[in-house]
């Protein structure tokens, strides 16, 4: 089996290392936004057709700190990974693996615990209500996982967090944080970045104690579609975004 470090120095195609700068640039965003954890949470994107093969971050690396040489470059059939020196974070290896093999839509996975996600996570009744344009976006459009099993370090998890997403783009994880896939990093940091807003938007709406103008099934069913019909709106955010880290001197494609 192939080693799982980056040696520096290697020739790498020009698609992969697009990914690789791509997917550096999102944990560069994730850290400035405050939707990371210490040095926990895991992004990762795929590289081959099937999504056997993908990118994915150290362990124990700060968001703010990853560039694109330092990603990882796993195979989920490889029973010899977590056996290696440099082998990443068993319970990233798990749930990243599994999704990336499970799911073609999956081809960036996006796991974090950012805040509002997190605190809507952990209600009794953690449904994205259609309160506003933004959590319309997600009306009937997010799975729900509401076992919370402990640490996910083990493939039969991993597996199960897979099934639990289906087809959706967005897995709220009970008691947890949340997961965001799309068919490019692009996609899934704008997925990512409204639904942190959403959550942001709903917990605070909760805490006045007041009652909720929830949208009607038919507006939110309309809303949700429109977010839809902008397939070239992600694209759009995530270069702008990856704009200001290149006006900063962010070194994240190094």
């Amino acid at each position: 089996m192939p080693d799982t470090m980056l040696r520096h120095g290697e020739n790498l195609d020009t698609a992969e290392w697009a990914l690789r700068a791509d997917l550096a640039a999102a944990f560069r965003l994730a850290a400035r936004e405050n939707w990371h954890e210490s040095v926990a949470n895991h992004f990762s994107v795929a590289v081959s057709d099937d999504g056997s093969r993908f990118l994915m971050n150290p362990r124990w690396r700060h968001f703010s700190r990853i560039k694109a040489s330092d990603l990882l470059l796993l195979d989920a059939a490889d029973t010899g990974v977590m056996h290696r020196a440099g082998a990443p974070d068993p319970s990233a290896w798990c749930i990243h693996g599994a999704i990336h093999a499970a799911h073609k839509h999956a081809r960036a996975v996006l796991h974090v615990h950012a805040p509002y996600a997190t605190a809507l996570a952990c209600l009794a009744d953690p449904a994205m209500l259609p309160v506003d344009q933004n959590t319309a976006r997600f009306y009937n459009r997010v799975a729900i996982d509401r076992h919370y099993g402990g640490i996910a370090d083990n493939a039969a998890e991993g597996v199960r967090l897979a099934h639990a997403l289906g087809s959706h783009r967005v897995l709220l994880m009970a008691n947890h944080g949340v997961l965001v896939v799309g068919e490019t990093v692009a996609r899934a940091y704008d997925e990512l970045y409204y639904f942190e807003r959403s959550c942001q938007t709903l917990i605070l709406a909760y805490s006045t104690g007041r009652p909720l103008n929830v949208l009607p099934h038919d507006m939110a069913e309309q809303t949700a579609r429109g977010w839809e019909e902008y397939p070239s709106y992600a694209a759009a955010h995530f270069a702008e975004m990856k704009q200001i880290l290149d006006d900063a001197g962010a070194d994240y494609a190094a």
